[in-house]
């Protein structure tokens, strides 16, 4: 089947200048005046369970269909990452932005009101049967109750939010994704553009890899500058919502937001820190397969094998849909409409953001993905890992109301790790002993990196917090050093920190959004557990869609309790990754057998 490899956009709006989207301002402020008109001045919801399940009704309503941006909003931030370098797209944009902030601040007293309803109010309201529908997204409300200001400071915070963050978050990434170098390919000296030039870091060829590498040093040298000015500037801005909404710790905010108590999420730092050493031993084997002394700090990923055949997306589309079609139809039917809707932006371009993600607005709406595809292997097991999230939030948006349709960080990479791992299992079927070894080095690599790498730079955003709330700001020296001593502490002596290296925080998004990064190592975890009960009992697979339809309904404590994992027990995460350890074992004994060490 022909499939599609650009976003289709027309669901939303036909094109950036759309005469529907006035009208769409139009409806949604309509509607968020008619809510607050009906419940601003009002207090009986406050204390009658039956009224607040009436305006509770009224609300989901409106966020399922128009929130505070509707399509607008989720128009022009999709064709933000299509083109971030485009002014009139950015500047539309962030009119999307502020118009949604301006309906914010017109609504924001609805859940702050509910909040700060005292403990034994709400105790008698979460045990009212007429809340039902709403019993956990009333629990974590009343949970961020003292967290919350008035809601005046409340409008302050939203209103400054863009100036003492996005934009700086936003003009790294602008900056980067402008960036074109020229370096060596495969037939030359080639310009390529920022997404490409990450890519290339990682080539079999060494001579490309390290002409990559030379020009992604060079690309983040330049904005080095800006980059120390741009992480002080967040650094001091979450320092200060910290202080104002009394926050005692960095991360807590994170983990109240991600519904996870925070000496979980402890006990799983702890854990896998404390087993770092199975990281180190596994880039000490990737050198001594690959006959160098050490890899230098780019060359970590460096692919393993003789595995060098491309995988044009449709190949990576239907690899794919074989593996979802046997789990359960229902998660091929999902991977091949999105491609036939046009739900998928496959190929890397010059503008767009790099990497690759999955989002979804309200359940009123398409689950999109995004892909910078260039036909590697790893490239197949990113299509996987997105349509994981894609599927969850196809199902979730199928079955929950717009107050639970998200799912928590806490709980997201589940889903697409679980995808992933049964893809390349796929691929290892059937392979000689040759290929599997070059599998078997992909997938540590990629578990290497999901848990003991995210967990590194967990403990570097840790650092970087703690050394700049002591000091007041940290130059660029200061916050490489911190960086490479995180990097080293997991890698060992047989990755080099290179030069350049201690640089490479400057494109590590995610210490922008702070402390997110424990979920990948916690979702793979999560989902080894859960792809051995499906592989023990291939009915479990029914479980599974319960929880990938549950949204965020429940506690990711609950939700996983009901699946017979306890994630506050701190073997579960010790026993889990011993399954890397036994993985890595079995790797070194084929290696040893095959004579390749």
């Amino acid at each position: 089947m022909p499939i599609k490899t650009s976003w289709d956009l027309t669901t939303l709006f036909a094109n950036d200048n759309d005469t529907g989207m006035e009208k769409e301002k139009e409806l949604i402020e309509h509607h968020i005046n008619q809510f607050a008109n009906k419940w601003k001045n009002r207090t009986d919801y406050l204390e009658n369970p039956e009224t607040l399940k009436e305006a509770l009704d009224n609300y989901e309503k409106l966020m399922n269909r128009y929130g505070t941006d509707g399509k607008l909003g989720y128009y022009f931030w999709l064709r933000s990452q299509q083109d971030q370098i485009n002014s009139e797209i950015k500047a539309k944009n962030g009119k999307a932005e502020e118009f949604s902030r301006k309906m914010l601040d017109e609504i924001r007293f609805f859940e702050n009101k509910i909040a700060k309803i005292n403990s034994e109010k709400s105790k008698e309201i979460l045990s009212s049967s007429h809340i039902k529908n709403y019993h956990h997204f009333l629990e974590k409300t009343f949970a961020s109750g003292k967290h919350l200001l008035s809601d005046s400071e409340e409008r302050i915070l939203s209103m400054k939010s863009k100036t003492s963050h996005e934009n700086w978050v936003k003009m790294i990434s602008e900056f980067l994704a402008k960036e074109e170098r020229e370096v060596e390919g495969e037939n030359g000296k080639e310009i390529k553009n920022f997404s490409e030039i990450s890519s290339l870091v990682s080539d079999r060829n060494k001579k490309i890899r390290d002409s990559a590498a030379h020009a992604l040093n060079s690309i983040l040298k330049k904005h080095l500058d800006v980059a120390e000015n741009e992480l002080n500037s967040v650094l001091e801005n979450k320092k200060t919502n910290d202080e104002l909404r009394n926050y005692t710790r960095a991360d807590s905010s994170r983990h109240l937001g991600d519904d996870i108590e925070g000496e979980i999420v402890d006990s799983l730092v702890e854990a896998v820190s404390s087993k770092f050493n199975i990281a180190k031993r596994f880039y000490s084997l990737k050198a001594k397969l690959l006959k160098v002394p050490h890899l230098e700090y780019h060359e970590r990923n460096v692919p393993y094998g003789e595995i060098t055949e491309k995988y044009t997306i449709e190949r990576a589309v239907q690899l794919t849909n074989k593996v979802f079609a046997q789990l359960d139809s229902v998660f091929s039917e999902i991977l091949m409409n999105s491609f036939e809707k046009g739900l998928v932006d496959v190929y890397p371009a010059k503008g767009k953001r790099g990497g690759a993600f999955c989002v979804w607005w309200s359940p009123a709406f398409p689950v999109y993905v995004e892909l910078n595809h260039t036909e590697t292997l790893r490239d197949v097991l990113t299509l996987a890992h997105e349509f994981g999230h894609a599927i969850n939030g196809t199902l979730s948006n199928q079955t929950q109301n717009s107050l639970n349709f998200n799912t928590p960080t806490s709980t997201s990479e589940v889903a697409s790790t679980f995808m992933e791992d049964f893809v390349l299992e796929e691929l290892m079927k059937n392979a000689d002993d040759e290929t599997k070894l070059s599998l078997r080095v992909s997938k540590l690599n990629e578990d290497i990196s999901t848990i003991f790498r995210q967990i590194a730079c967990y403990n570097f955003e840790h650092e970087i917090h703690k050394e700049f709330r002591k000091k007041g700001y940290l130059n660029q020296n200061e916050i490489g050093k911190i960086f490479q001593n995180q990097m080293e502490a997991y890698m060992g002596p047989s990755v080099k920190q290179s030069e350049g290296s201690e640089n490479w925080w400057v494109l590590w998004s995610h210490i922008r959004t702070y402390f997110y990064v424990y979920s990948y190592a916690s979702g793979l975890l999560i989902s080894k557990a859960l792809q051995n009960k499906v592989k023990e009992n291939p009915a479990f697979i029914q479980e599974i869609k319960k929880f990938l339809s549950s949204g965020c309904a429940h506690s990711p404590k609950d939700i996983f309790l009901k699946l017979g994992i306890d994630i506050t027990d701190k073997n579960f995460w010790v026993k889990g990754i011993s399954e890397i350890e036994k993985f890595l074992d079995e790797t070194e004994q084929l290696a040893l057998k095959l004579g390749k060490i």
